[in-house]
């Protein structure tokens, strides 16, 4: 009989949730997903220290809504939780706060291990598996990186580079001036150019961008050439070229 299995995946800005059934096959179906925004890093600023009582509240509720539709379902659930939470101070008291209240134990993940994960994601949902391709993953407080081929991991890289982790650094109060773009993407430039060297000393076939970031430009670039706007829930395979993302991008830069 198919088993049913619940993963969720605490972030840095949001939570997400997905129901599979998994197949005699060992293949599996997506049955449910969920995803809320909870922000979890809100009120820090930079590296990200400690989680608010707010923010600790909105992410305990969220898990509980996941942890009911999960059982709606009969699944078990596996939770695992990157950047926001490895890097607070008061982990352990959320940690603890989840599983008194849920039953349900985080697992904490640790950057390498996170891009490794994502690469195996990516096998799962595209047919991908003989090319050497480079993985992107930007989170709210991390990026990961990693070069895989047929299932084995080349090089794999995550580095405190995320949206919100830039947002709080540089664009404390939301407003985008000259000076601090310049200064956020000196630092980027900075922070990436090592990794650019590896990236390019290893080589690979063509990316693959696996969060909310590049999903956003997936569809703005779909948007600007008069295609079919792609489902968000369901975003595989659509491709950008690099001249679409770079148009993309000049146009938000300059907004």
């Amino acid at each position: 009989m198919p088993e049913n299995l619940a993963a969720i995946d605490i972030g840095t800005n949001s939570f997400h949730l997905i129901v599979a059934k998994i197949l005699d096959d060992g293949s599996f179906e997506i049955i449910d997903r969920e995803k809320e925004v909870i922000r979890l890093s809100e009120g820090t600023v930079g590296d990200i220290k400690l989680i608010s009582p707010e923010a600790m509240e909105r992410g305990i509720k969220a898990i509980k809504n996941m942890k009911g539709i999960a059982d709606s379902h009969g699944a078990s659930v596996h939770a695992a939780a990157t950047s926001a939470l490895r890097e607070s101070l008061n982990k352990d008291e959320f940690i603890e706060k989840v599983y008194d209240q849920t039953g349900i134990r985080i697992n904490l993940i640790n950057g390498e291990e996170e891009a490794r994960l994502i690469y195996l994601g990516i096998l799962r949902a595209l047919n991908v598996y003989e090319d050497q391709i480079l993985s992107i993953d930007i989170g709210g407080g991390s990026t990961e990186f990693t070069i895989g081929k047929k299932g084995k991991t080349i090089y794999s890289k995550s580095i405190k580079l995320g949206a919100v982790r830039l947002t709080q650094m540089f664009f404390p109060d939301f407003k985008v001036t000259q000076d601090r773009l310049e200064e956020c993407r000196s630092w980027v430039h900075g922070t990436f150019y090592p990794i650019a060297k590896e990236i390019k000393r290893h080589g690979f076939d063509f990316a693959v961008g696996t969060s909310g970031t590049i999903m956003s430009a997936g569809i703005l670039s779909a948007t600007a050439k008069g295609d079919k706007v792609p489902d968000t829930r369901i975003l595989n395979n659509y491709r950008m070229e690099a001249k679409d993302f770079y148009s993309i991008y000049k146009k938000v830069i300059s907004a």
